[in-house]
This record gives structure tokens, C-alpha cells and sequence, in this order.
């Protein structure tokens, strides 16, 4: 199929990248992504897996867990497939993969300035070139409120203002090493339900949707301008049953809502304590269960 590349051409690739950073720096994720997984890694750890064909990974969102897997070794040659919905988040990632100097010396311009006017302007600007895309979200990222990424139901960014005194709008050396860990990545911009056209007997998926509201006032959902609702949760537990016909193996985080708890119950369900970091009350950013849902 089309994803597949040889696996001495992947080597080469890495090869010659590694060479081009002059050291092997860890890949972290560019960008700050609600609900991103990084605080979550060392509780999962125990379920993460060494034995598996492709792994395939259809809400990318930051990329903490493909990160991870990446830097411990896990995906050395093995076919990789990230998924999102989200074109603007695709169109940032395959730029970072396929030309990476020029988004650097693009955020290193003067225009990317962190003050109000000019966040403002940026958010309001609309380009039609792809690395100015991939600036403009990397810049936005970093300076706006919380770091939270945010549209309207037009699908404009509208997250605020952040006023942080001094954000680090180009890490350099992480995207240059991003590049490297994407070089043999599949990128597809394309509802979760994709990975259905991908995924075969003992593939390793994840899934990060967003999650199902613990409460009426926490309904962040709006990574995209289509929300994601009680419909698609629904959606999504009928893929999971599809993947574990196929003898997949998935691995699935979610809130611990009762509504969720019912449409996996008859997956092995965990609970991981996470911290929310969405509220805007500093004070009731406090550690709450989360769920881990797996066939394994």
C-alpha cells in the first residue's frame, strides 16, 4: 500500500537526518495540547506495548504517546500511521517533516513578535502557504492563552492573548529533531474512522479523542469546528469493537464519565489520575481519574 516504505530507505533517512542535527536530541511535542498526554506517560507505561506490526495513532493532537514510543525505541522500524482531523494540525506536521529549515527561518522572522497587537494581527491573518500556515500555528500555539488551541464553530482560531513574558516561539532544536522522528510517517488528514482502512491483525492503536464532558460546564471539545459529541463517543466505541474483531490492538483514554464506562464495558477498563488544566480557576485544576481502555 501506499504507506509502506522500505525499511532500508527508512534507515538511510535516519541515517542522513541524524547527521543533519549533529546530535541525537530526544523529539518532544511542538506544540501544547489540551488534554496532551505527556503528564499521563508514566502511568502508562504498564500498558504500553513492545509486540506489534504498525502502529497507528488516529487523534494526533500534540503526539505525547507517538513521542514516547518513538524516542524508548518501540516503532524502530515498523510502519507508522498518525490520523487527525485537523488540517491546520496535519499541514504543521508534514512541514515539519518535509522542510523544516524553512518553517525555522520563517518563525525566526521579526514579524512573529509576542505582544498583543501582533498576536492579534496574526490571528486574524489567513495564509495561503503552507509553512506560513505551519508558522502561524506554531507562533499561536505558543503565545496565546494557556497555550489552548481553539476555534469557533467557523473554524477560526480564537483563543485569546496569553501574556507570557517570553515564550519560546522557535524551539530550533526540538522541531529539527521532530523532523527526524517523522521522516518514515504516514500523516493523514481524515476523520478517526480511517484507521479502519490501515489496521490489521496485531497493529498497536491509540486513541486520544476528546473527551467526554464530566460535567455540564466541562464540555471543551473544540479542537475543530465540528465538536466532538455523545454521537461520535458512540462512533468511536463501534470502531474499537471493529479493530478488536480484526484482532488489533488498541489502547483508548477517555474521561471517567459513566457514559463511557458503559460503552466499553466489555474491554479491560483502568483509572490514571490526571491533573485538568483547562479551568480557568487555577484552584480547581486538581487531579481527577481518567480512564485507560484496552483489549489487552
Amino acid at each position: 500500500m501506499k504507506y509502506k516504505i522500505k525499511k532500508r530507505k527508512t534507515l538511510l533517512l535516519k541515517e542522513g537526518a541524524r547527521q543533519y542535527l549533529g546530535a541525537a536530541k530526544k523529539a518532544e511535542p511542538f506544540l501544547k495540547w489540551a488534554g496532551g498526554k505527556s503528564q499521563l506517560l508514566s502511568q502508562f507505561q504498564k500498558y504500553l506495548l513492545n509486540d506489534f506490526n504498525k502502529y497507528i495513532e488516529p487523534f494526533l493532537g500534540g503526539g505525547a504517546l507517538f513521542f514516547h514510543l518513538y524516542s524508548t525505541g518501540r516503532l524502530e522500524n515498523k510502519d507508522i500511521i498518525l490520523i487527525d482531523s485537523n488540517k491546520e494540525l496535519i499541514n504543521c506536521y508534514k512541514i515539519i517533516r518535509d522542510n523544516v529549515e524553512s518553517l525555522i527561518n520563517t518563525l525566526m522572522n521579526n514579524k512573529f513578535m509576542n505582544d498583543e497587537i501582533t498576536f492579534y494581527k496574526i490571528r486574524g491573518e489567513e495564509p495561503v502557504n503552507s509553512i506560513e500556515k505551519a508558522a502561524r500555528m506554531i507562533y499561536l500555539n505558543k503565545t496565546c492563552f494557556n497555550g489552548l488551541y481553539r476555534v469557533n464553530q467557523k473554524g477560526k482560531f480564537n483563543a485569546p492573548f496569553g501574556k507570557y513574558a517570553n515564550p519560546l516561539i522557535c524551539d530550533s532544536e526540538n522541531l529539527k529533531a521532530v523532523s527526524v522522528a517523522l521522516q518514515h510517517v504516514n500523516l493523514i488528514n481524515a476523520d478517526f474512522e480511517e484507521c479502519l482502512k490501515y489496521a490489521k491483525k496485531n497493529d498497536f492503536l491509540y486513541f486520544d479523542p476528546p473527551y467526554h464532558p464530566i460535567s455540564k460546564t466541562a464540555n471543551f471539545t473544540g479542537y475543530t469546528a465540528n465538536s466532538f459529541k455523545e454521537k461520535d463517543q458512540q462512533r468511536l466505541s463501534r470502531v474499537l469493537e471493529e479493530l478488536n474483531k480484526k484482532k488489533c490492538k488498541v489502547m483508548l483514554s477517555n474521561s471517567a464519565n459513566p457514559i463511557i464506562e458503559k460503552l466499553y464495558k466489555t474491554f479491560n477498563i483502568a483509572y490514571v489520575k490526571a491533573r485538568r488544566a483547562i479551568n480557568c480557576n487555577g484552584l480547581k485544576r486538581g487531579k481527577i481519574n481518567e480512564l485507560v481502555v484496552c483489549n489487552y
